[in-house]
């Protein structure tokens, strides 16, 4: 049983005192920002951007002291709770709008307001010549704002606001320039994809009050060991439906790619720190769930493997830079998920990944933005090549984040995706060979393809020298401090955090009073076996990338290719797949019910309107108004009761 749900049991849940009890700034701050951006209009044009990176650093300054308060407590006594307002006040169902402030809620506070605040001083200078960079601003601190509420809730209620929130600013930022139609597609698609999975959190609050008679996380955690096995599996796989949504995992990853749509800045916003992290978090949260139904926690690890695949191999075939670095982060997603499916072995080591992920991702696409601020907003990377001579901090910082990636040891990914390696190889029976290998041969694919990307950009012949017919000349050239600054801090975290943070265990140790501890459990392979394995694939991957895009010539068009590789350029066709297992049959469906209301319901009621109209109509011509035609009529009657009565006599 976690430290929370046995706190909560012995009533020992402190109030929040000091500093934390001002938690409800770190929500507060940034969506103060998005009001009065969004309502006071041009005025604030000259200086709103300046507003709301000073507001979401403010969260970070907040956040930080927490941590410090935090730690200055012993390791039982750093869960709190701020409390708020009677929110659902129905009969004997009462919920407060209170945030539950533990280790990992602050993690994930630290990791989206600093992240996502240097993504705002980015985005003063990419955005810089934008009509609307007021209200894209204004949106960045919605979306920081929604996601603190989703990772500070203490129920499952509050939780699915900011859910909601996050769903919303996502539609916004990915659609900000709507102007193009098909951007204004990728913006309804990644809407519409998140709506499925809000189907199954929607119902799976649902089950939560029927089965506990509660939706907050004391009460849900407390009772989720107690409950039949049935409903904690109905509830996780809901659940589990939700975080495939939010975190692009199979089988509802097909939006991510074309979330690409939106500015640079909200690509890394969404794709590294924040809205794709946010079904680890849920997954992760609700391991007392998992843990007491096996079978959606396998379904869980299930899903992260075939996601952490599907991802890599679509990666390999992108010729899009900000694509191929969309499918990395639906394999790196997968690689989480496979964590938090393998049990309390795992639940640490996810959301340590998502950490540094976090880092080297954000900072890759920012260096993806910087590459297309220097080259008139090219994305196809065939036209790139041997711009680190034109674009050295660029070039640096992304291949920091490259190597981190990559999980080459000291940089950051080493010492996060490597643990997950290793304990996927815990177990018994046929799974730990199965998620073992899958994580082994997902980390020799993540290695081709990023080196792949890195050195069709950064590398080889100069493809961008004479330009095409249509196309304006390119020109490369560093971007401007405000968006170097941020990519040179993040290349920093790519390089030093992992190590810093795995250092004797302090990041598993922090997180164990809310997710459990480790265990004493061993891989089936020795660790230095592991380790020595992956490091092969890893060398193997990057190097069959640089005979083939560094060492020879990239060809400027994409060559037909295999029909994996055409496959993999399609995105496995998913689209097609949707289409045609969902699209068109509920096209004919609807068709179906529109020919039924129309000719079935409709026809039958027209027609006996029409009866009854046709007969009143008829009946109407009998009343003339003329006296001598209803005389004519009453003599007519008397002279058949009359035949009548003879006949009978």
């Amino acid at each position: 049983m976690n430290s929370l749900v046995q706190l909560a049991a012995e009533g020992e849940v402190a109030a929040a005192t000091g500093i934390t009890a001002y938690a409800w700034l770190l929500v507060g701050l940034p969506l103060l920002g998005a009001a009065l951006l969004l309502v006071g209009g041009r005025v604030t044009n000259a200086w709103g951007h300046l507003l709301a990176t000073a507001l979401s650093w403010a969260s970070f300054v907040l956040g930080f002291l927490i941590v410090l308060a935090m730690a200055g407590r012993g390791t039982e006594e750093r869960a709190a709770h701020v409390g708020g307002w009677n929110w659902v006040p129905a009969g004997q169902f009462q919920l407060e709008t209170g945030l539950l402030i533990d280790q990992l809620s602050i993690a994930f506070v630290l990791l989206i307001t600093f992240v996502g605040s240097l993504i705002h001083v980015y985005s003063i200078g990419y955005m810089e010549h934008d009509a609307d960079r007021r209200k894209f601003f204004a949106y960045l601190n919605l979306f920081v704002a929604s996601m603190l509420l989703l990772v500070l809730a203490d129920s499952y209620l509050l939780l699915f606001v900011g859910w909601e929130g996050v769903g919303l600013a996502s539609y916004l930022l990915i659609g900000f320039w709507n102007h193009n139609p098909a951007y204004a597609t990728a913006a309804n698609k990644a809407f519409f994809v998140n709506r499925v999975g809000d189907v199954g959190m929607s119902v799976a609050i649902m089950v939560m009050f029927f089965t506990f008679g509660a939706v907050d996380f004391e009460t849900v955690h407390a009772g989720a060991a107690e409950a039949g096995s049935t409903a904690m599996t109905v509830l996780g796989l809901l659940l589990l439906l939700g975080a495939c949504a939010k975190s692009a995992q199979f089988p509802l990853q097909s939006w991510l790619g074309d979330a690409m749509a939106g500015p640079t800045p909200v690509s890394a916003l969404i794709h590294a720190a924040t809205m794709v992290t946010a079904g680890v978090y849920l997954i992760v949260r609700s391991h007392t769930i998992f843990n007491a139904a096996p079978n959606a926690q396998l379904a869980v690890a299930v899903v992260g493997a075939i996601t952490l695949l599907y991802g890599a191999i679509v990666g390999c075939a992108k010729d899009d830079i900000k694509k191929a670095l969309a499918a990395s982060t639906m394999s790196q997603i997968g690689y989480m998920m496979l964590a938090a499916g393998l049990g309390p072995v795992g639940y640490a080591f996810a959301i340590f990944h998502l950490v540094t992920h976090g880092f080297f991702k954000a900072g890759m696409f920012l260096g993806a933005g910087s590459v297309m601020h220097g080259m008139n907003d090219q994305v196809n990377m065939r036209r790139f090549g041997g711009l680190s001579s034109a674009m050295k901090i660029t070039w640096v910082t992304f291949g920091l984040g490259w190597l981190a990636i990559l999980g080459v040891p000291p940089f950051s990914g080493f010492w996060s995706k490597d643990k997950i390696i290793e304990s996927a190889f815990i177990g018994e029976g046929w799974r730990p060979w199965v998620f073992g290998f899958v994580a082994l041969i997902g980390a020799g694919i993540t290695a081709f393809y990023m080196s792949r990307l890195f050195f069709m950009t950064f590398h080889g012949k100069k493809r961008w020298v004479d330009a095409r017919e249509g196309e304006p000349e390119y020109h490369p050239h560093e971007s401007p401090l405000t968006m170097t600054v941020p990519m040179i801090v993040l290349a920093v975290g790519s390089g030093v955090l992992g190590l810093a943070l795995s250092w004797g265990g302090t990041f598993s140790h922090w997180l164990e009073p809310v997710v459990g501890e480790h265990g004493d459990e061993h891989p089936v392979l020795a660790v230095p076996v592991i380790m020595g394995l992956t490091l092969l694939l890893v060398a193997g991957g990057a190097a069959y990338a640089w005979m083939l895009y560094w060492r020879d010539t990239v060809p400027e068009t994409a060559p037909r290719g295999s029909l994996l590789t055409q496959a993999a350029r399609a995105d496995l066709y998913q689209d097609a797949i949707n289409e045609g297992l969902f699209m068109r049959p509920g096209t004919h469906l609807t068709r179906a019910l529109v020919f039924t209301d129309g000719k079935g319901v409709d026809g039958v009621t027209g027609s006996l309107a029409a009866s009854i109209g046709g007969a009143s109509s008829r009946l109407r011509r009998l009343q003339t108004g003329y006296a001598r035609s209803y005389a004519l009529t009453m003599l007519t009657g008397v002279v058949v009761v009359l035949g009548a009565l003879w006949v009978m006599n």
